[in-house]
């Protein structure tokens, strides 16, 4: 996605956009998203001007997420699936394409789970921001996704969602995939409406979060 921002290790802003699912956008946001604390690392759903498709952000977006989760499950390293939990407390407006996206993942991955709650390891935000929507960490284990009005409704806003999450999970950008590929985000256009990963980001989110949470508990225990 194309704009900047970062949220947990694997992936840093991304943006999409959504024209049928929200119908019109609210004038403003329920509650703005947080200023980061130290120059953030971020990635949108398009590919725009200013945006950072860049490895080494990317990986802080998740590792945040990870070393959040970690702390809270290091007494139960054997845990076959992680349980990632979220906040859509200041996204009203998205409940229900966030709903849809965390099912989404849940249906398509089994190493990791996502679930609304309390103690949350990340938020999501909406508004108006000329960058769109995307994911965003400050590089201190804080992070969280911002949705973009205007973007969600130029572009299918539960693909936009989906993809934004897919940040969370571990996966980068990579807007010059087809449609097919949920991280491809804004880069098919405005008509592509697939909300779902394809089975090569399948397999990556389910390898991360088999390997790279053992390891996060490891350093966690050392």
């Amino acid at each position: 996605m194309r704009h900047p921002r970062t949220v947990m290790s694997a992936v840093v802003g991304l943006g999409f956009g959504l024209a049928a699912a929200l119908g019109t956008a609210p004038a403003i946001a329920s509650s703005p998203a947080p200023a980061p604390a130290a120059p953030a690392a971020q990635a949108g759903y398009t590919a725009q001007a200013g945006s950072h498709e860049d490895a080494a952000a990317n990986k802080a977006f998740f590792e945040a997420v990870v070393k959040s989760v970690a702390e809270k499950r290091a007494a139960n390293p054997g845990a076959q699936a992680v349980t990632i939990v979220y906040s859509t407390a200041s996204a009203p407006s998205f409940r229900t394409q966030i709903a849809s996206s965390a099912q989404i993942w849940n249906s398509s991955v089994s190493n990791v789970r996502l679930q609304e709650g309390s103690n949350p390891d990340f938020r999501y935000y909406e508004g108006n921001d000329s960058r769109g929507s995307y994911a965003s960490t400050d590089g201190h284990g804080n992070g969280y996704i911002f949705l973009d009005y205007a973007q969600n409704q130029q572009y299918n806003s539960t693909r936009v969602t989906a993809h934004e999450t897919g940040h969370v999970l571990g996966l980068p950008d990579h807007y010059s995939g087809p449609c097919s590929e949920l991280m491809s985000g804004g880069g098919p256009g405005t008509s592509c409406t697939n909300a779902y990963p394809n089975a090569t980001e399948r397999s990556q989110v389910n390898s991360l979060w088999q390997f790279g949470f053992a390891a996060a508990l490891a350093r966690q225990s050392s």
